[in-house]
């Protein structure tokens, strides 16, 4: 059986872990393949792009060896790496009118990054639903009306049609790709080498809770955060939090969100609803017991916080994104 065909078109752009990254897997695939002696489970890899030089540091370049225009043939995926902004993704009207082409003959299609306003320009988003990086979902959503832009997840699938968001997370979408044609285990020992998570679920926010521990300037506020990440079952009223960083509640809340950009109660409720998240994903303990070792109190509480945050019902969420069997 015929190795799949996979075509990167390399945008021009000053952030290459698109181009990188995406490789660094497939490679990785390959050489897994080798020392397994599965011939079959590799995927044949070319870079194209609509110009010479993708990027260009003092030092550095990365060229690409064909155009876009040079391939021919069925595709089995094709994937378009991110540009710098929105405005770039229509200064080639001809490699738009060849992705449009290129599309109902390729198996699936995929936009990393801000490479989904490439597919949206081509027509290949419309009427779907899709993600780019944070900072161009509501461009997305501006420019193409008939896109369902998703501002959460770190990819979607619609269809044959995939996205992700910030660049890294193209890794992530790439790797499921890699499950979706050889199983899980290929895509285990990939991760392992490359030292990465197997899966971060699709529905995972851009945004952590994790990330957001970094946001406070005091060095008491970050260390009560990532007690909290570490606790998310305990008492973590505005009174309580207060004491252990040996403030008045009222000031507490004042400094807190000044320097973390949220209430207390909304971060507290962010981090709650992402360990539930990781249970719901990792284990088969129900509804119930997770809603109390989280520290919802009810599970109708933690169905409206999963509901306000990301859109779905915990059993809705468990559906899409679990990762392991039930025992």
């Amino acid at each position: 059986m015929a190795m799949p065909r996979v075509v990167v078109v390399a945008m021009p752009c000053n952030e290459v872990v698109d181009v990188g990254g995406i490789l660094d897997i497939f490679y990785a695939v390959n050489e897994h393949a080798s020392h397994t002696g599965a011939s079959d489970a590799g995927y044949a890899v070319e870079v194209v792009s609509p110009v010479e030089t993708v990027c260009a540091w003092p030092g550095l370049r990365i060229v690409v060896d064909r155009s876009y225009r040079a391939v021919r043939g069925p595709v089995d995926t094709l994937i378009v790496t991110g540009v710098d902004g929105p405005d770039d993704a229509r200064r080639d009207p001809e490699l738009v009118r060849w992705l449009a082409r290129m599309a109902p003959r390729t198996r699936r299609v995929v936009g990393l990054c801000t490479g989904s306003f490439v597919l949206a320009e081509a027509g290949l988003l419309e009427g779907r639903s899709a993600t780019t990086h944070w900072a161009f979902c509501g461009e997305l959503a501006r420019r193409f009306p008939g896109v369902r832009v998703q501002p959460n997840p770190i990819y979607v699938r619609d269809g044959n049609v995939y996205t992700s968001a910030g660049a890294t997370a193209g890794i992530d979408l790439v790797l499921s790709l890699v499950e979706e044609d050889f199983g899980r285990r290929v895509a285990l020992a990939v991760a392992q080498w490359m030292v990465i998570f197997l899966k971060r679920p699709g529905g995972q926010a851009q945004f952590s809770v994790q990330l957001s521990t970094q946001m406070a300037d005091r060095q008491p506020l970050r260390d009560m955060q990532a007690w909290v990440l570490d606790h998310p079952g305990a008492d973590l009223s505005v009174e309580a939090l207060a004491r252990r960083v040996n403030m008045s509640p009222r000031n507490f809340f004042r400094v807190f969100v000044r320097e973390v950009g949220m209430t207390p109660g909304c971060f507290v409720e962010r981090v709650r609803v992402e360990a539930a998240r990781r249970l719901l994903e990792e284990t088969s303990r129900g509804v119930p017991d997770v809603a109390t070792t989280c520290g919802f109190g009810s599970q109708e509480t933690m169905r409206v916080a999963f509901r306000r945050t990301l859109d779905v019902s915990p059993k809705g969420y468990r559906s899409r994104f679990r990762t392991t069997a039930v025992s």
